[in-house]
């Protein structure tokens, strides 16, 4: 059953056309991948999914409360510099009626309570950030660039946690540009480039919808991501 609906969704800044008649659906319990480079729209559409944006035109229905069921990591995560991260956590929790263990939430995300907002490097902002987007225990959760700034092994804990959070029943948008990421994550992706949807598919499916053969190792999503932006029209 869809829990996202997105139909001809299009996003205008003056002239600037950012999403271009965008659609697709997220499934219950999925992790549903966009991916593209800088710039493709990504961003955008995830953030008229989430209700931070007014679309131009399209439909979007989501089938949760927005306030209370879908938590929202936008890529630049901004605090109060003398914030403590423990404080942030209890003020977010405040918002909800069925709040998470923001403490058992730091602990997953590997954060001290005491540190200040000022005081943390941009990964570690990025692990604050993910944690507010799951202390009001979403059905949704929208990560976008989740990872970034994350070094090799805190980004394959990081999928890990991505991995438990699924388990538990919420359905995850992830947004990203690494398709290791995508590939080792993800059910279905949506491949975008210039606000238009070139290809929907899982992982494996984009690979061989795209037709590339590695001389020597097996097909990739990278692969298949090259191939799909560098010749959208084929």
């Amino acid at each position: 059953m869809a829990i996202i609906t997105v139909e001809h969704l299009r996003k205008t800044y003056g002239a600037h056309t950012a999403v271009d008649d965008v659609s697709f659906s997220v499934e219950e319990g999925e992790i549903f991948g966009i991916v593209g480079r800088n710039g493709a729209g990504k961003s955008t559409t995830v953030e008229c999914v989430a209700g931070l944006r007014v679309p131009t035109s399209g439909r979007v229905e989501v089938g949760a409360d927005l306030k209370e069921e879908v938590g929202v990591q936008l890529q630049d995560c901004r605090l109060p510099d003398k914030i403590r991260v423990g404080e942030a956590l209890d003020l977010y929790a405040s918002f909800y009626s069925r709040p998470a263990d923001w403490r058992a939430l730091l602990d997953e995300v590997g954060l001290d309570p005491r540190r200040t907002f000022a005081t943390l490097s941009g990964g570690q902002r990025q692990r604050l950030s993910l944690a507010l987007a799951l202390v009001g225990s979403p059905r949704i959760a929208i990560l976008d660039e989740l990872t970034t700034g994350l070094d090799p092994l805190a980004r394959r804990d990081t999928w890990e946690l991505i991995t438990r959070v699924r388990e538990r029943g919420v359905t995850v948008v992830l947004v990203t540009h690494f398709m290791e990421e995508a590939e080792r994550l993800c059910d279905r992706v949506a491949v975008i480039a210039g606000g238009r949807v070139l290809a929907l598919d899982t992982p494996s499916g984009l690979v061989e919808r795209a037709g590339v053969t590695p001389q020597v190792t097996r097909a990739t999503l990278d692969d298949a991501f090259l191939a799909l932006t560098d010749h959208p029209s084929d």
